[in-house]
């Protein structure tokens, strides 16, 4: 039996991936203003967006989907009896996974006999977005409900993001600095490496200039893939950025080379103004995860 693939806004999939894959998406909301919230998507475009950071300095905050937005997603897939698979971002840096999951118990007092499954996948953006390709990959090799279900909260601890923002002025704003506030002070000036896994972030270096902080993501990657039992065959792997598209295009090449590996390009990502607002317009990037194993 086929299932429904959801997800929220912040797995960063654009539209023509996930309306070729049949994905619902859940969007978050952001604002500028701090009063007037739009949905991600539907108030403001990214590059109006990022332009809105970049020119104006404007610092905006997102808020995440209400328990209702869910029930309204979730509820025409559950009166035509079709399973769910809703993907959510990391619990630590949401509440998306608790609103999902407040729809489903909500719905399963009138529909007891629903099946809706939600993922804290503990994941983030592009991490979140290859992840939510794997479950499109295991729905359409006709894999089962169950085992579906099964292997993504297996492969969901093998995702990672490295990536690298323009300043740390964004995290540190909207509150999202965390294990990085050493770094805060007079040091906005550093360009950090940032590893997320395990759906918290880490620092993996401090570089002076931009071209150094790349160099150093990309070499934080290949420690990791030269580790033990590690093999960068069974992985997928995405760049992704928040304005700067040529620049991810060049950086795409360049971890191709360095790292001898071959990024999806059937996977369509952007960082989207949901985690941009935390990151800035010059995020950029690497998601990678573990493929499944049961149609790879």
């Amino acid at each position: 039996m086929s299932y429904q693939i959801i997800s929220d806004g912040a797995c960063d999939l654009l539209s023509d991936y996930t309306t070729a894959h049949n994905i619902k998406i859940v969007p978050f909301y952001v604002t500028f203003d701090g009063e007037n919230y739009t949905k991600e998507g539907e108030g403001i475009d990214h590059d109006t967006f990022y332009r809105k950071m970049i020119d104006e300095h404007a610092v905006p905050k997102s808020s995440l989907p209400s328990v209702q937005d869910y029930m309204d997603v979730f509820l025409p897939y559950v009166e035509q009896e079709t399973p769910i698979i809703c993907i959510c971002i990391t619990s630590k840096f949401s509440g998306s996974y608790n609103s999902a999951c407040n729809a489903r118990e909500l719905i399963l007092e009138t529909h007891p006999k629903a099946a809706i499954t939600v993922i804290d996948s503990t994941l983030n953006t592009a991490s979140e977005g290859l992840f939510v390709n794997e479950a499109v990959k295991l729905r359409d090799a006709g894999i089962s409900y169950e085992d579906s279900v099964a292997e993504l909260e297996r492969i969901k601890k093998t995702g990672r993001i490295y990536f690298t923002v323009g300043s740390l002025e964004y995290l540190i704003k909207n509150g999202r600095i965390g294990k990085l506030a050493v770094l805060a002070g007079d040091k906005l000036g550093i360009r950090p490496t940032i590893i997320m896994k395990d759906g918290d972030i880490s620092l993996g270096g401090i570089s002076r200039s931009r071209k150094k902080s790349k160099l150093s993501v990309l070499s934080s990657l290949k420690s990791y893939l030269n580790e033990p039992g590690i093999n960068k065959e069974d992985y997928n792997f995405v760049v992704s950025c928040g304005y700067d598209y040529e620049e991810a295009a060049e950086f795409e090449k360049e971890a191709e080379e360095y790292l001898g590996i071959q990024c999806d390009k059937t996977v369509s990502c952007r960082i989207g103004t949901t985690i941009g607002c935390h990151t800035g317009p010059y995020a950029l990037g690497l998601g990678i995860i573990q493929k499944n194993k049961l149609c790879n």
